[in-house]
């Protein structure tokens, strides 16, 4: 099981490589003579037609609605496998990165609010800084190599999972837009057919995907948001079977397949899209405007505060001690950590806020945010430990 979520681990901190290159790679080009060029292309219409009907959104709207539900359907695998039979299936171990996954999203969204009260508009983001970006965070902590203990590496890991659910759970609850019942009663449709295959012990994943197609258009045109079925179509692929190796068992070996890819492409992809901000009108006063300021400290500020405070609250009341090898110094380090938000924090924006301006000021506000969130929990990590 350790040897398993290790595995887990370095493959989740060897995926941020290429979002860091796709990241930078968006912020050079925005600051180009390309800017346009890349602008054009993000906003031209792509559709997929048959018969006079098919759906037609620009390549953007693609990649956040359509690559983003596949992204989202390798959460949902991932999750249901450490719920079934890994670190969030052992209560004495998952209690601690519980509580401190939930102050993590409690305080930033607080800090968020205060800081736009009063803007209806604004505070639309508050729950921009309650998300933790898994691959750059563990890919921080492989860089400390063997100062930071495997223990705090899980614990880090646990609640970023954690958070994603909850991140889940945000996007289906509060950032649903006007429904459509005769959509939603077709995505009703779709998920029952999913539970019948279930249950009748289908183990091939062409049924599964098939449904998991229509039941994505659904959601896509029910008004709620179309990520939400890559999570829905996860929970229904059988994972479970005694004495049954993980090479024939179909969420493994859909996770397998989708890793590679999510890490190579999609991520990468959505990064592109999504992180050009142009640096041409900016300076430190930007940051002063309340929704980048909101982001920057709930990031930096409220993900530290809210981390540390759930997890001392629970050893205080000892119902949970301190991972293996960890100091108050290091799990205050690693809570630094979980103020990177990036692709999550992005994701959540583009749901907020659709205007340029708006969208302009959280990429500010969530690069500045997760960058300086990294370099500071990096110090912290890397300081030697007293003798």
């Amino acid at each position: 099981m350790v040897n398993r979520f290790k595995a887990f681990i370095d493959s989740e901190a060897a995926s941020a490589l290429p979002l860091l290159f796709a990241a930078i790679l968006a912020l050079v080009l925005a600051n180009s003579p390309l800017a346009g060029t890349i602008h054009g292309l993000l906003d031209a219409k792509l559709a997929l037609t048959y018969s006079g009907v098919g759906l037609a959104k620009p390549l953007v709207l693609w990649i956040n609605d359509g690559l983003m539900a596949v992204f989202f359907l390798l959460v949902g695998l991932e999750i249901k496998r450490e719920v079934v039979e890994g670190e969030l299936s052992r209560p004495s171990q998952v209690a601690l990165p519980i509580a401190g996954a939930v102050g993590g999203m409690i305080v930033p969204g607080l800090i968020y609010a205060g800081i736009n009260w009063g803007d209806a508009v604004a505070l639309r983001g508050w729950a921009i800084p309650v998300a933790t970006d898994i691959a750059f965070s563990l890919g921080v902590l492989a860089a400390l190599g063997s100062r930071v203990p495997l223990a705090l590496k899980v614990f880090l890991t646990t609640l970023a999972i954690v958070d994603d659910l909850g991140a889940i759970v945000i996007i289906a609850v509060f950032y649903t837009g006007n429904l459509s019942l005769q959509a939603m009663a077709l995505a009703g449709v779709c998920i029952v057919g999913l539970a019948i295959l279930n249950r009748a012990g289908v183990r091939r994943l062409g049924p599964y995907m098939l449904v998991g197609v229509v039941l994505w258009v659904s959601v896509l045109e029910s008004g709620v948001h179309a990520t939400v079925a890559g999570v829905v179509l996860a929970m229904f692929i059988p994972l479970k079977t005694a004495g049954e190796a993980d090479g024939a068992r179909p969420a493994i070996v859909l996770e397998h397949v989708l890793k590679p890819w999510s890490a190579w492409f999609i991520m990468p992809v959505f990064a592109f899209a999504n992180a050009g901000l142009s640096l041409a009108d900016l300076s430190l006063s930007s940051l002063l405007k309340p929704i980048p300021l909101g982001i920057v400290a709930g990031l930096f500020l409220g993900k530290q505060v809210g981390i540390v405070l759930g997890a001392w609250l629970l050893i205080v009341l000892g119902l949970a001690t301190l991972p293996a090898g960890a100091s108050w110094r290091r799990l205050y380090g690693v809570a630094i950590l979980g103020g990177i938000g990036f692709t999550m924090s992005l994701f959540i924006g583009t749901l907020a806020y659709v205007d340029g301006t708006r969208a302009s000021e959280v990429r500010l506000g969530v690069l500045a945010g997760s960058l300086l969130s990294a370099l500071v929990g990096y110090a912290v990590l890397r300081w030697p430990s007293r003798p």
